[in-house]
């Protein structure tokens, strides 16, 4: 099952799927990038409180994106389903923020890298997980 997964990933039915999903992904970095700049340097939270936050609001932007566009096969419609799909996203992603956390403290806590570069590194980290999880069961893929 794997196998054939990652097979797909490079020429299969899945790579116009991942395709979007990292283009979602980009774009919702870089908005969780500026809110974690704002609430740091603009409203002075510590760099982790402010990543909880922007994570946070990050999930529900992904997810109307990547409901809309990247899984656009398999959209889930009606209040319920989009609600229970949201529910879904966040337990997949909000399961990915100790990753994401943990990779941003060790960097700037450890290695001193600046808290955005580090951010942007557990994004990217965090980011495989965060697509196998939503494919196979937030979308059902």
């Amino acid at each position: 099952m794997l196998r054939s997964f990652l097979r797909n990933l490079h020429s299969g039915p899945l790579v116009l799927q991942l395709r979007r999903f990292v283009i979602v992904g980009v774009f919702t970095a870089g908005v969780q990038m500026a809110l974690l700049w704002l609430f740091v340097d603009a409203a002075g939270l510590h760099y982790l409180l402010g990543a909880i936050v922007s994570i946070e609001i990050t999930i529900i932007l992904s997810y109307i994106l990547n409901n809309a566009w990247t899984f656009q096969a398999t959209p889930n419609t009606g209040t319920g389903e989009y609600l229970y799909g949201l529910l879904k996203t966040n337990v997949v992603r909000g399961s990915a923020i100790p990753i994401q956390l943990s990779v941003l403290f060790a960097l700037v806590e450890w290695i001193s890298i600046f808290y955005l570069v580090a951010n942007a590194v557990a994004i990217v980290i965090s980011g495989i997980y965060r697509y196998v999880l939503d494919a196979k069961w937030t979308w059902g893929q």
